[in-house]
């Protein structure tokens, strides 16, 4: 998924826990002060402070890491993904359904069952026909721009846009009010985990048309809107109506959530480290930069968790976009980045490290090379001046570089701006607001020559969310694209199915590592880093556990709620 980020709010899924824990008595985790034992308890609000709005409140619209963890807490879904303190947190496991799902022999077909008692917060059974009728809103070309996975698995009819527009989507049955039926296009072994994105939340049939909810949700989750300003204010209330003995993933400890909006990255930094008042129960995301050598004084020790994302930052380059069309001028950017450079903007080592590949260590699939090293990855702009003349570029061009508005990103767009002017090229920056940013970019016809961006695999078991998503041709669209290089390689693709239809885990693995590579040749992207999770919590909040770079809001909470 894309990442927003970074420090502006929150991001990433999937990782490798490295200093993270769950809150326990004596083992030095936030919650440890109040009861002294670090367990979450129920009751009292939890804060969360964030520069930038979510993307959307609709899960068919929403995409990103920031807004899929607050999916967690109002929305359900057949499977998800399991919570972050079990023993396997990349595992899926049911959510609605009453087990994974039953695969036909030939792949083609997976059923589920649906827990009897679950319930919308107006108190409606959920039952299959709605379940259905939420996931084929993806369809809709206006409505469906969020995680496509469901449109490229599912077999539905050529030209189909959804319910609005096309009725329903033949291809999911629904034989009884608890039975649903998947057709796919081809046998994916992973379908379980296609099934706990956001484009799988169900709608009560016939709702949600338009701009329905985009300031308004129907929940299924624990919890339900108590009031929602825009840019200001997001507040959550308990959902009378979820019954949490048919939810093994939520504990929702907490009475209330309030999402606060707008704040600048200094001032969240500054009040957590006061830590006065309610910011005792508060987290934000990842610290800014400038609060890291604060960190250091003993008074946080017990408090600064630090995760590793498995989240790529890298660039974009559009190859429909003039000398950008030519595989050896964007394989002499690639060369020309100074990735050190941007590195120190992103924060230096404590917050990030250099990446060469696509896949990051912390995703299966990965493979280590480099196919344009440079001396202590500085940039060798020898090579880039001699790809450049072999390509009719020598005299150099100008790029535009679409940029989120906030400090982090706009500092690496002037370090890549400062190294390829090493080259002739000259970077003009075009600066988007964040809540807007990966829509604006996420559209063919707004998009510039390059983006500064990054992707977060939706599960990590494999690097089948990371790959197809970015580099298949064939799922370039006119909203909500993620393959911003629009790169279209026959081969590519072809490569993909392969891969995608592989029952063996450890070698659909060992491939995608091997695709990594044949795609870096094409040079459709600058990987740039992956960065850290740093996290300063409030001393209160107890439970928290990050194995995928994120806190985990289903089983987060108070250790002492009476100060919520």
């Amino acid at each position: 998924m894309p990442q927003l980020r970074k420090p502006a709010a929150l991001a990433g899924l999937m990782a490798t826990v490295l200093a993270v824990q769950a809150c326990s008595g004596g083992g030095g985790a936030p919650g440890t002060g109040g009861n002294g034992d670090g367990t979450p308890r129920k009751g009292g609000t939890v804060q969360v402070l964030q520069n930038a709005d979510f993307s959307y409140l609709d899960p068919a619209r929403g995409f990103d890491g920031g807004v899929n963890a607050f999916y967690r807490l109002v929305y359900r879904t057949l499977i998800t993904k399991a919570p972050s303190n079990a023993a396997d947190p990349n595992a899926m496991v049911p959510d609605l359904a009453q087990g994974l799902g039953e695969v036909s022999a030939d792949g083609l077909t997976w059923t589920y069952k649906l827990k009897p008692g679950v319930k919308f917060d107006t108190g409606a059974a959920i039952t299959s026909k709605d379940v259905k009728f939420g996931i084929s809103r993806g369809w809709d070309p206006e409505i469906g721009i969020g995680a496509p996975y469901l449109k490229q698995f599912l077999a539905a009819p050529e030209g189909y846009q959804g319910p609005y527009r096309s009725g329903e989507l033949s291809t999911i049955a629904t034989p009884d009010d608890q039975t649903i039926v998947f057709t796919l296009k081809a046998p994916f072994p992973e379908f379980d985990a296609v099934l706990s994105m956001p484009s799988a939340v169900p709608f009560p049939v016939g709702t949600g048309g338009g701009s329905d909810f985009i300031n308004d949700i129907t929940a299924s989750g624990p919890y339900d809107l108590a009031s929602f300003t825009p840019g200001s204010t997001i507040e959550l209330k308990r959902n009378p109506n979820w019954d949490a003995s048919t939810d093994t993933v939520r504990t929702a400890l907490p009475d209330g959530w309030k999402f606060t909006i707008g704040i600048e990255g200094a001032t969240i930094d500054e009040r957590l480290i006061a830590g006065q008042g309610a910011d005792v129960n508060a987290f934000a995301g990842t610290v800014q930069t400038a609060t890291i050598a604060r960190l250091q004084d003993p008074r946080f020790k017990d408090r600064v968790l630090k995760a590793p994302s498995t989240c790529t930052t890298y660039m974009s380059l559009n190859s429909t976009k003039g000398p950008l069309g030519d595989v050896r001028v964007r394989q002499a950017i690639n060369f020309a980045v100074d990735k050190s450079s941007v590195l120190n903007a992103t924060g230096g080592n404590q917050f990030a490290t250099v990446a060469t590949t696509i896949i990051p260590t912390s995703v299966a699939g990965h493979a280590d090379y480099d196919l344009y090293p440079s001396p202590d990855h500085t940039g060798d702009v020898a090579k880039a001046q001699a790809l450049l003349t072999e390509a009719g570029q020598s005299a150099g061009f100008a790029l535009t570089l679409d940029v989120r508005a906030n400090p982090v990103a706009q500092r690496q767009a002037e370090a890549i701006q400062q190294a390829l002017k090493r080259v002739g090229i000259d970077v003009k920056l075009n600066v988007i607001d964040v809540s807007t940013y990966y829509e604006t970019i996420g559209t063919p016809s707004q998009q510039h020559d390059a983006a500064i961006t990054g992707w977060c695999p939706d599960w990590s078991s494999s690097a089948s969310t990371f790959l197809p998503p970015l580099f298949d041709g064939r799922v370039v669209t006119e909203k909500g694209n993620a393959n911003l290089a629009q790169i279209n390689d026959p081969a590519v693709n072809a490569e993909i199915d392969r891969i995608r239809a592989l029952t063996d885990l450890a070698a659909a693995n060992q491939a995608w590592g091997a695709l990594d590579q044949q795609i870096m040749k094409l040079a459709p992207i600058v990987p740039l880093n992956v960065e850290n999770r740093i996290f300063l919590p409030g001393e209160n909040l107890a439970g928290i556990v990050a194995p995928q770079g994120e806190i985990d809001y289903a089983i987060l909470g108070l250790e002492d709620p009476s100060k919520g």
